[in-house]
C-alpha cells in the first residue's frame, strides 16, 4: 500500500499516478467548471474513492449516471487503462457537449445525452457503475441500476449526507437489497457514499 499522499499506482505503462492530489485530467475538469462559474462539487476524498475503485483489476467496462461537469468522470478515467470503455450520461445535451470536449482525446470515453434508462442498457453489463444523486437518491431506480451490473460488479451511490435523524426508505433499499453486499462509507464529515457489489 502506498504511503499517505503517495502514488496510487506503481508507474506501469498506461496508468497515471495520483495520491490525494487530483490527477491532471481532474485539474482540467475543475478549471473548466470554474470558468463557467460553477462550484466544484466532487471532493478530493470522494474522487479518490472512485479512482481507487476504478483502478482495480477486472474493471473492463464503466458507466456513470449523472455527468455533472465531468469531474467524477475525470477521477474515474484517470485510473483506467487508455481505451477502457467508459460511458457517462447527462440529462442536459448542452452539458454533455461541454464535458465531451474534456475527453475528446480518449477513444474509450462516450458522453451521451438523454435518459440513462434508455441509453445504458446497450452498453451493459458494467463492472463499475457510479450514480451521483445527492439527496435525490430516492429518485434512483434501484432495480434498473442493479440490472446494469455484471456479476461481481460494483455500484457507487455518492453525494449522500451521512447525518440523518429520520428513517430513509430509499437508502435502505440499497443497503438491504438481496442482490447486493452494500455498505455506507463517509467520504468527508459532511458527505457519504454507498458502495455495493452485486452478488
Amino acid at each position: 500500500m502506498a504511503p499517505s499522499g503517495g502514488p496510487l499506482h506503481d508507474g506501469r505503462p498506461g496508468r497515471r499516478n495520483a495520491g490525494v492530489r487530483p490527477p491532471p485530467l481532474v485539474v482540467r475538469a475543475q478549471a473548466a467548471a470554474r470558468e463557467l462559474g460553477l462550484e466544484v462539487s466532487c471532493s478530493p476524498e470522494a474522487g479518490a474513492l472512485l479512482h481507487v475503485l476504478a483502478a482495480r483489476r477486472g474493471v473492463f467496462r464503466v458507466a456513470e449516471i449523472g455527468t455533472g461537469y465531468g469531474i467524477r468522470a475525470a477521477w474515474i478515467v484517470s485510473a483506467l487503462p487508455p481505451g477502457t470503455p467508459f460511458v457517462t450520461v447527462a440529462a442536459d445535451p448542452r452539458r454533455a457537449t461541454e464535458v465531451a470536449r474534456l475527453f475528446e482525446s480518449d477513444p474509450g470515453v462516450q458522453v451521451l445525452a438523454g435518459d440513462w434508462r434508455e441509453l445504458l442498457p446497450a452498453h451493459a453489463p458494467f463492472d463499475l457503475l457510479v450514480s451521483h444523486t445527492g439527496e435525490k437518491h430516492a429518485d434512483v431506480d434501484v432495480e434498473s441500476t442493479v440490472g446494469l451490473l455484471a456479476p461481481g460488479g460494483t455500484v457507487v451511490l455518492d453525494g449522500l449526507t451521512p447525518e440523518r435523524s429520520l428513517p430513509d426508505p430509499a437508502r435502505e433499499l440499497w443497503l438491504g437489497h438481496p442482490w447486493l453486499a452494500a455498505v455506507e462509507v463517509w467520504t468527508t464529515p459532511a458527505t457519504a457514499a454507498i458502495v455495493a457489489v452485486r452478488i
